[in-house]
C-alpha cells in the first residue's frame, strides 16, 4: 500500500509589525558612541539579541520590526567579565550576545523621537 503525504500549508503573518517571535529575538538596541558613530557614517545599526539566535532570524526580525532592507548582519558574543567593585565586592558582569545590522542606502532606523 502506498504511503500518501499531506501537504501542510504555512501561514504567513502578513502583518506591518512584527510577530511575537520577532520581539522574543530582539532584546534591545546597543547605543554607545561608538554604535552611533557607525549608524550616521556606515549605515549600520546594533542590536542585542538573543543567545541562540542566528544570522538569518536576526534579518528577518530586523525587516519585519522596522521595515526595512537589511544587506548584511555580524554576529559579535562578548564573554562574561570579573568586575571589582572598589576592594571588596567581586562580581561578573554578563555576557550577551550582539548583532551589527547594515541596511540599504537611504534607509534608517530612527531609535530616538524627535
Amino acid at each position: 500500500m502506498a504511503r500518501t503525504s499531506k501537504k501542510q500549508e504555512e501561514v504567513v503573518n502578513v502583518t506591518k509589525r512584527g510577530t511575537a517571535n520577532d520581539f522574543d529575538i530582539i532584546i534591545e538596541p546597543l547605543i554607545t558612541e561608538k554604535t552611533m558613530n557607525q549608524s550616521q557614517e556606515k549605515n549600520k545599526a546594533t542590536f542585542i539579541v538573543k543567545k541562540c539566535a542566528n544570522k538569518i532570524a536576526i534579518k528577518k526580525a530586523i525587516e519585519h520590526i522596522y521595515n526595512v532592507h537589511v544587506i548584511g548582519v555580524q554576529t559579535v558574543n562578548t564573554p562574561t567579565k570579573a568586575v571589582t567593585r572598589g576592594s571588596r565586592y567581586k562580581g561578573t558582569i554578563g555576557g550577551f550576545k550582539k548583532a551589527i545590522i547594515t541596511l540599504k542606502d537611504g534607509e534608517a532606523i530612527t531609535l530616538f523621537n524627535e
